[in-house]
């Protein structure tokens, strides 16, 4: 007998680490938790996600945007609206197999519905839509909506979110504005990267490709965002000479800086989901020396977790990276452009270490990074004090994804 089947969407193996750390935290505590479960993985890059697939009970089955939005949800409401089709539809597509045998759909999207992301509607709309229709009740997994002022974002909201079985938020503010759009299948939960534990091989792994003899310094991790770079580049301003400025200015104190991108797609230029170019172009204006690291391929999420938990301090901008090094209790100043940074923070009580793309200048970076070197032994007394109960949050979505698991076996 074959143990039950979750289909994830909204996550990735390859691309931003974020979403791999996701995927693989929901693998490990759910291979916990329930007996012999099968995985299915919707992918925007079917190709990449299977050359990097380590697990035997993940399936990887193509689901670009155009194939989501067109193919498997037309296919989704033939499958609802014309019973006598669905054998055919099962043996034709591995998309409706899976979401029709499957007791859950895990809804991985890290921020969805929320204003000012309109263009990203649609596609979260069409992520959740075939489970709908398929009659497959959806899990949310902890995730950052809202606000819901725009009337188009609002109405969707108030559509497509009661339906969900389950939304898990991923802090405070989230919460708040979920609970003001009448929402109340909630979960005040914590993002489920938290949950990624190491296996104890990312020391070995990463020592084939790195020195680790750098970190015996006074190590800063800088991982930078080219979401960031197109938000600080409109309003005028230079993100990548900021930052070699920031770098410049670090090193010349004393420190060493790992430069490390936190999303990348190997043998690719394109720039979505992937800040390798910028770390490449950021690197190219540096000066050369042995007290500058930089990772230039992609590495596993666990390693990535690895390399973050050895710096002494921590700048991101990458909301993933800012979660690996909280959950390894590195002090981190984050530069954002959402309240989903800041929420995250709270769960700390640091969230006076977030600021936003707006707010960045060479001055300012400056002075709230001296602010944290300063404080860097507060700082992480807060981590130490706080990430048991972070992650305690964080794996309860586990719980509560294989109770309703059992509940429909």
């Amino acid at each position: 007998m074959t143990g039950p089947r979750i289909t994830i969407i909204g996550s990735a193996l390859s691309g931003n680490k974020g979403a791999a750390a996701m995927l693989e935290a929901a693998i490990q505590t759910l291979e916990e938790r329930l007996d012999d479960p099968r995985f299915t993985l919707f992918s925007m890059y079917p190709a990449e996600d299977a050359a990097q697939n380590p697990y035997p009970n993940l399936d990887i089955v193509a689901a670009s945007p155009r194939q989501l939005g067109v193919t498997i949800n037309s296919l989704a409401l033939a499958y609802r609206i014309l019973p006598f089709l669905r054998p055919l539809l099962r043996r034709r597509s591995k998309a409706i197999d899976a979401l029709a045998g499957s007791a859950v759909l895990l809804d991985q999207g890290g921020i969805t519905f929320t204003d000012g992301r309109e263009k990203f509607l649609l596609y979260n709309i069409a992520s959740i839509l075939p489970a709908l229709n398929t009659r497959t009740p959806v899990f949310k997994c902890a995730q950052a909506v809202g606000p819901f002022t725009n009337p188009v974002n609002r109405r969707a909201s108030r559509t497509f979110l009661p339906k969900v079985r389950t939304l898990v938020t991923r802090g405070r503010i989230t919460h708040e504005y979920a609970e003001g759009l009448g929402l109340r299948n909630l979960f005040a939960g914590a993002d489920y990267a938290f949950s990624l534990e190491l296996d104890g091989t990312e020391e070995a792994a990463v020592a084939a490709h790195v020195d680790l003899g750098f970190f015996d310094g006074d190590v800063v991790g800088v991982c930078p965002s080219v979401v960031l770079q197109k938000k600080v580049d409109q309003r005028g301003g230079d993100y990548v000479g900021q930052l070699v400025t920031f770098i410049e200015a670090v090193r010349a104190q004393g420190k060493r800086v790992l430069l490390i991108p936190h999303s990348v797609r190997t043998g690719t230029e394109k720039t979505h989901n992937n800040d390798l170019p910028l770390c490449r172009d950021i690197h190219a204006r540096l000066q050369p020396g042995d007290d500058l690291l930089f990772v230039d391929r992609e590495l596993t999420s666990q390693q990535l977790r690895y390399l973050i938990g050895r710096c002494g301090l921590f700048v991101a901008s990458r909301f993933h990276a800012m979660v690996s090094s909280l959950a390894m209790a590195v002090p981190t100043l984050v530069i954002g452009w959402s309240h989903k940074y800041r929420e995250v923070l709270e769960m700390f009580d640091l969230e006076e270490w977030a600021f936003g793309h707006d707010q960045l200048t060479p001055e300012h970076l400056a002075a709230r990074f001296a602010d944290l070197d300063a404080r860097r032994a507060e700082v992480k007394t807060k981590l130490d004090d706080h990430l048991p109960g972070v992650k305690r949050t964080s794996v309860r979505q586990a719980d509560l994804i294989a109770d309703l698991v059992r509940s429909r076996s």
